[in-house]
């Protein structure tokens, strides 16, 4: 099955010095239907790294602690950071800067100052072509399970599921990231990000309620002991 990208939620990470730029990016991210997560220096972004793993990163290429270069080749070398899509944010304009950046493996770059509406624009560009088409209005699963992100709605065998909201994107989520395992904490902050209340138990409660609505085709949902859960194919 083709990794699918809903209009909604995808993950990025911010990494920039200037706590002004992080707040100008974050604040229109969301405006426009993303998550988004800032960190000031490279040694807090690879410790949240190591946590989760975001769809986009836009990084400064000068940080305080660690050359943006550098950081590019650090994720460029290992093999579960990859493929994660990278955009350099600079205010170096040298042609040269910006092949260096473009070897040593990132996506696309942009110069300060920069127009917010052009970044967004470009981390689209990018997510579409990392993932595929970014504006899918479905995601399947055996073409038994239907769901209709902008709509809210799910279907199964033709008929309409009775999903609670939390219900529902966890289970978009699940199916967003087919294949990863998905801690507790990481759907929680799905859910509610900084707001969330609730312990990482009630994500237990969702879930078993999910596979009972599903069905046979609960199974699909793992469960990795000690860990969290996943939507893993036959």
């Amino acid at each position: 099955m083709v990794r699918c990208f809903s209009r909604m939620d995808e993950l990025v990470f911010v990494v920039d010095d200037e706590p002004d730029i992080c707040e100008l990016i974050k604040v229109n991210f969301i405006k426009n239907r993303f998550r988004v997560k800032t960190f000031f220096t490279a040694e807090s972004f690879f410790s949240q790294l190591s946590k989760e793993i975001p769809d986009l990163i836009i990084l400064d290429l000068m940080l305080p602690d660690m050359d943006g270069v550098e950081v590019c080749k650090s994720l460029r070398s290992k093999e579960k950071f990859t493929k994660i899509p990278i955009i350099m944010l600079t205010a170096r304009v040298e042609e040269t800067d910006k092949i260096v950046g473009l070897e040593v493996g990132a996506d696309d770059y942009v110069t300060k100052p920069f127009s917010v509406r052009e970044l967004i624009a470009r981390a689209k560009a990018v997510l579409r072509r990392t993932y595929g088409p970014q504006f899918v209005n479905q995601l399947k699963l055996e073409e038994r399970l239907v769901l209709y992100p902008d709509r809210f709605e799910a279907h199964l065998d033709g008929k309409k599921l009775d999903l609670t909201t939390t219900e529902f994107r966890i289970l978009e989520l699940l199916l967003k990231k087919r294949g990863l395992v998905l801690t507790r904490e990481n759907i929680l902050d799905y859910l509610w990000g900084d707001e969330k209340t609730v312990v990482d138990r009630t994500i237990d409660v969702h879930i078993r309620h999910i596979r009972e609505k599903l069905g046979e085709m609960g199974r699909y949902i793992k469960s990795v002991r000690g860990v969290g859960y996943k939507i893993e194919e036959d």
